[in-house]
């Protein structure tokens, strides 16, 4: 029996130019996430994340902090899907960047709609896979941990694939695997226990790393 670690990547740069990149915050999440599991005496068997750059800056800091872990596979089935894609089926329109509270929640609202539309198939946002590929993607990545790994195996990905993953786990409809997907914190860690046959949810979206009084500011969403 093994278990799996489906981190989120560091806080990105929600509102910039470039989504895709940690902000000087999320290096040190990612960091702080790595020096806590060197600190317990965890070990890595084999590391999976997808091919984002916020993926593999998050997986370098993490590995700063072991300082001794396995390569990363690179996967794209855990790449996250496009935001502003999903959000155009329901608004076509551009959103200015979001700077306030209220551009915040709307943002959000129209993400959770175009969401829904997307995994009922009642709309099919540009450039991206049907849901079922997408969902089938991040089961076939469940599977090979299944059947390749017996001991902890890390992904570093996002919100999108992290929830998909855990609402496979569980048969949540897809209301819930919606919220399951924005209430992910950054560098959160979700552990999924696996045999060769399943995999069992043990903890979703903790910050172990960040519970000291030190780090309360550095728990973050975006």
């Amino acid at each position: 029996m093994g278990t799996l670690y489906l981190v989120r990547h560091g806080q990105a740069s929600f509102g910039a130019g470039d989504y895709d990149v940690l902000s000087p915050l999320g290096h040190r999440q990612a960091r702080r996430l790595g020096d806590y599991w060197r600190d317990k005496g965890l070990v890595f068997e084999a590391v999976y994340t997808g091919t984002l750059r916020r993926h593999l800056e998050t997986f370098a800091g993490i590995a700063a902090g072991l300082e001794a872990v396995p390569a990363a596979e690179e996967r794209p089935a855990l790449n996250e899907y496009d935001a502003a894609a999903v959000v155009a089926t329901v608004h076509p329109d551009p959103l200015p960047p979001a700077r306030t509270p209220e551009q915040y929640r709307h943002h959000f609202r129209l993400l959770r709609d175009g969401l829904a539309r997307w995994m009922d198939g009642s709309a099919q946002p540009a450039g991206m896979p049907a849901f079922a590929d997408f969902s089938a993607g991040i089961a076939a990545v469940l599977e090979e941990v299944r059947t390749r790994h017996t001991g902890n195996v890390l992904v570093a990905s996002s919100g999108g694939p992290i929830a998909t993953a855990v609402g496979q786990v569980l048969g949540t409809p897809a209301a819930t695997t919606i919220e399951l997907n924005l209430r992910i914190r950054n560098c959160a860690v979700t552990e999924l226990v696996f045999t060769p046959r399943r995999h069992t949810l043990l903890t979703f979206n903790t910050l172990p790393h960040l519970d000291a009084d030190e780090h309360r500011d550095w728990h973050t969403f975006a």
